[in-house]
């Protein structure tokens, strides 16, 4: 079995939280891929914890000492001379002044759109997507609350800053459910970067212009290979779930429920320290779901969370 190199990276994040910068650096002659852009980190030491590897080598190499880092996606990748397993954590604040102290460049980049550098190593490709991802997903409930309330909830929301919405509603008739949604993505086309997925239907996401599907966990199991869409994502419940996701490479997952729901009130849920357990190795960005409220956006994070997914307790 080849030996995996456990490594730690930063995606320094600074500006807006809903569409921040982050920081790339140039490797430095003399060093494999040098010339390749990167995300600041490097080896985790023997008796080291993936954190204290970061803090040691934010240090290093950029002069700064780490005050909040939250862990994030972890990819395994095999380059020519050796396999990493690279332990991403968002780092939004630190003490010093970033400078490149052991890099021949850096640069900060606005997420969301394509980098103005290259070329960037492999690896990093998927986070640079992941990064485009904002911290809240919205799930309609147009049942509940009725279709015109529920327009009027998402402009709100889209007008504040809303930029990823699940069109679920399973529950309404096939042509109400088709105009509701077409409705929502007339909504969403009057604001930048606003996103909709529709839950579990590929015919009608395709028929409604949607620029993604959400693949509930059991069509998550009868999917051979990612569905062609911009945005895949899939409800996930168990650890398998989330490999599944991996193996298909979707963008992203919902896991919950993490906390009881009025849906299901009996329902301990998974709790957070479950949660985390099942994120720890994910590759993919994980939306908590379940029970979720905008006050709990940074238990997610520091549950290794990508962000909160709710129904009810978006506005």
């Amino acid at each position: 079995m080849t030996p995996i190199t456990e490594v730690a990276a930063a995606v320094m994040l600074r500006g807006d939280p809903a569409t921040p910068e982050f920081l790339l650096a140039q490797r430095p002659p003399g060093k494999v891929y040098a010339g390749y852009w990167e995300f600041p980190g490097g080896k985790v030491e023997a008796g080291e914890s993936a954190r204290q590897a970061l803090q040691r080598e934010l240090q290093e190499e950029l002069g700064v000492t780490v005050e909040q880092a939250w862990p994030w996606v972890c990819c395994e990748f095999s380059y020519p001379h050796a396999t990493v397993r690279l332990r991403f954590f968002r780092v939004n604040a630190w003490h010093g002044e970033v400078a490149p102290i052991e890099h021949s460049a850096m640069v900060w980049l606005p997420s969301g759109v394509p980098a103005r550098v290259g070329p960037i190593l492999p690896a990093n490709h998927p986070i640079l997507r992941a990064l485009a991802l904002p911290p809240e997903y919205a799930l309609t409930n147009a049942a509940e609350n009725g279709v015109e309330a529920e327009l009027a909830r998402l402009d709100q929301a889209l007008m504040r800053g809303l930029h990823l919405i699940q069109v679920r509603d399973k529950s309404l008739s096939a042509r109400a459910r088709g105009d509701f949604a077409r409705a929502v993505i007339r909504l969403a086309a009057r604001h930048q970067r606003a996103m909709v997925l529709l839950n579990d239907d590929q015919e009608l996401a395709r028929a409604v212009g949607a620029h993604g599907l959400h693949l509930s966990s059991r069509r998550l199991w009868q999917t051979a290979r990612r569905p062609d869409f911009a945005l895949v994502a899939a409800s996930c419940h168990t650890a398998a779930d989330l490999a599944r996701a991996a193996a298909l490479q979707l963008d992203f997952t919902v896991l919950g429920p993490v906390l009881p729901t009025l849906s299901h009130p009996q329902a301990s849920g998974i709790g957070w320290p479950g949660f985390a357990r099942l994120v720890e190795r994910s590759p993919l960005p994980v939306y908590a779901l379940g029970g979720m409220q905008p006050e709990w956006l940074d238990t997610a994070r520091d549950s290794g969370g990508h962000g909160i997914a709710l129904m009810r307790g978006w506005r």
